[in-house]
């Protein structure tokens, strides 16, 4: 399938039509629950556009994703910058991206929150074919 998203303004954040077309098996969690459910009953060829609630998205913003840490806990040399995303290493060798959000001459705090959570999303999709 192709499918281009958007939020609700038309601000574009994904698009699949300059590359291969998605392929994933329905059922296995591969792509978020509203998309899945958008094209279930859809057929080769067909196109429509969805509007996927931010709860069948990636949730809603967690204040307990918002991380505030001492900036003598960073490295010495590391300038953050408001915006700038990072990834952190979990100790169970995971890999975290987080979103700088706030810099001050002490903290620095950190929004692990996924960049689309709280947001509903639309989607172009067009079903290209199923296997």
């Amino acid at each position: 399938m192709h499918y281009t998203g958007r939020l609700e303004d038309g601000t574009v954040f994904d698009s699949s039509y300059d590359r291969e077309p998605l392929q994933f098996t329905l059922g296995d969690g591969q792509v978020i629950q509203g998309f899945e459910e958008a094209i279930v009953g859809m057929n080769p060829g067909e196109k429509k556009t969805a509007r996927v609630p931010a709860d069948e998205a990636y949730g809603h913003r967690r204040e307990d994703m918002m991380i505030t840490a001492d900036r003598n806990q960073l490295p010495e040399d590391f300038e953050p910058e408001v915006g700038q995303q990072l990834q952190i290493l979990q100790s169970d060798g995971q890999v975290m991206v987080v979103t700088v959000r706030e810099v001050t001459g002490s903290t620095v705090t950190l929004d692990a929150n996924h960049p689309l959570a709280g947001m509903d999303l639309m989607f172009d999709i067009q079903l290209v074919e199923i296997e």
